[in-house]
């Protein structure tokens, strides 16, 4: 394997280690604000604080889902770069040929990785509504 080869592959390891640390860090933020807001809505027993983690959840669901899908793709454009006979990388970092099944957004949100955590999320607010009244 070549040296421009081997560079290639580690530029596309560097898109996926990104796309992984961004969901780590938005899985982060929605337990931060969702627990923010709960507190919040116990301290003034207002429901309204407990409202917004409705539009918090999903828009950070669907955001989770977006980088899953994208690192998704990049691992399938790693394996098919590692895969290449040449020996010459072209450095392409172009993954939108491999968007099928469960690399596009929508499918990806709804992976077994992310609505167990976002469900989980939506299901406690449910619940913290319930017991607040």
């Amino acid at each position: 394997m070549t040296d421009s080869k081997l560079k290639h592959l580690e530029f596309i390891q560097n898109v996926i280690s990104r796309m992984n640390s961004n969901s780590f860090l938005l899985k982060g933020w929605t337990i931060t604000l969702v627990s923010a807001l709960f507190a919040l809505a116990a301290k003034d027993a207002n429901t309204r604080y407990v409202m917004i983690t409705y539009v918090v959840i999903p828009t950070f669901w669907m955001l989770d889902g977006f980088f899953l899908a994208t690192e998704r793709r990049y691992r399938d454009l790693y394996d098919s770069v590692r895969k290449q006979d040449s020996e010459e990388a072209d450095f392409a970092m172009d993954a939108s040929e491999f968007t099928k099944g469960n690399r596009c957004w929508p499918n990806a949100s709804l992976s077994r990785t992310l609505w167990p955590f976002y469900g989980v999320a939506l299901l406690a607010t449910v619940l913290v509504m319930f017991f607040m009244k």
